[in-house]
């Protein structure tokens, strides 16, 4: 996923169906440096991790 969409979707009021891993999940935050995210599953949001942007995929609705 590219860093301006990423954030688009950070930043929306809107869920998106995002996943990492085929997991859906959720994203805080958006880290231009390092391009990565941190996020959670969104069956547990407890579990949060920063992943890389080049692993998660915008499923199309």
């Amino acid at each position: 996923m590219n860093k301006q969409r990423a954030q688009e979707i950070a930043a929306s009021p809107i869920m998106a169906n995002v996943t990492y891993k085929s997991s859906p999940i959720y994203i805080q935050h958006v880290d231009e440096k390092n391009e990565s995210a941190r996020v959670f599953p969104l069956d547990q949001p407890e579990d949060e991790q920063d992943v890389s942007l080049n692993d998660l995929i915008e499923e199309n609705q």
